[in-house]
């Protein structure tokens, strides 16, 4: 990074105030102690837009449709206790700030969004400026995000969200995308989760972040589930990563229950985070299409859980005090 960028990062992290008492998260709707957040999951969506980055807007949808279809599910879990829901619906895919604000006020619920790119899928989501735009370039943008709001509003993103194709390894622009994430995090303090999949990329990404002196404690490896080899999640997790088990709502529920049972075995369970993946609402489908809800965490995979022994404790481990360490703002170095 050349002295003027520096200089640029550098100055925005001295002019943002990480002083608060307590650890605090960003919400939709301004700041909370993280302490509030209580019973979270943590990777959700309400509506995703398949259409590709050069044809979404907000006009493809209509917010009172949507929020409709979203609103009974929503008071679903409510009678399980939930208080905090992510969307992580990235920018082009069918981030609406202004849908979400609605949701929060009809629903109850606290509500995070995100800024970043999705880059996988090949790259089908990213826009124009993301292939030639540096990783500096790309980071501007997401702090602004940060610092002034998302699309004209005062709406701020609660984390980061990139996305990233899960081959060999990763291309030069999702290396590129993992890097801007490191500096936004660097300038922000925002949570890093990306769509990754198998261990090998997430190692890769971990490493990207380290030698920008990102700690893998601010990286959450999305979608986990995704490495057959189950001594991947205990090797990330004592690396200090946030293991994320998250696409419950599709089923696989005793794959779901060994794995997590695997990593309390091995001492990590503080390093875990579930959620389901679920919901969808799709504008090119009549009525949203087929929305999944999200309950199988606490209909299916709790009784599975209870009977290897999981205790009252452990839930509170894994659905309200990880969420609220994982996401709490700070910048966290090597």
């Amino acid at each position: 990074m050349n002295l003027s960028r520096r200089s640029f990062f550098l100055s925005i992290i001295g002019s943002l105030a990480f002083t608060a008492k307590k650890p605090q998260v960003m919400t939709i709707n301004g700041w909370i102690d993280a302490s509030k957040m209580g019973k979270t999951l943590i990777h959700e969506h309400f509506l995703v837009d398949f259409i590709g980055a050069d044809k979404t807007n907000t006009s493809r949808w209509d917010k009172e449709k949507v929020i409709a279809k979203v609103l009974p599910y929503l008071s679903e879990i409510k009678e399980f206790g939930v208080k905090t829901v992510f969307d992580c619906t990235p920018n082009f895919l069918g981030r609406d700030v202004e849908l979400l604000k609605l949701i929060a006020k009809k629903s109850g619920l606290l509500i995070l969004t995100n800024t970043g790119y999705y880059g996988a899928v090949k790259n089908k989501y990213l826009p124009q400026w993301a292939f030639s735009e540096t990783a500096e370039q790309l980071a501007e943008r997401w702090i602004d995000e940060f610092k002034n709001g998302i699309d004209g509003t005062v709406i701020k993103p609660g984390f980061i969200k990139i996305g990233v194709d899960s081959g060999s390894n990763l291309t030069e622009i999702h290396q590129k995308l993992v890097k801007a994430a490191g500096l936004t995090h660097l300038a922000t303090g925002l949570t890093i989760c990306s769509h990754t999949g198998p261990a090998h990329i997430a190692f890769e990404e971990i490493e990207i972040l380290k030698s920008i002196g990102v700690s893998p404690s601010a990286f959450v490896w999305v979608h986990a589930q995704g490495e057959n080899n189950k001594a991947g999640h205990t090797k990330a997790a004592r690396m200090g990563t946030w293991v994320s088990l998250d696409g419950i709502g599709w089923g696989d529920f005793q794959t779901y229950a060994d794995s997590i049972d695997l990593m309390k075995s091995n001492g990590v369970l503080n390093r875990l985070l579930i959620s389901h993946d679920a919901g969808w609402y799709k504008p090119d489908e009549p009525e949203g299409g087929d929305f999944k809800g999200y309950t199988n965490i606490f209909k299916e995979l709790t009784p599975l859980l209870k009977q290897k022994g999981f205790t009252d404790a452990d839930f509170e481990q894994i659905l309200v005090r990880n969420p609220a360490e994982a996401f709490a703002i700070r910048v966290r170095k090597i």
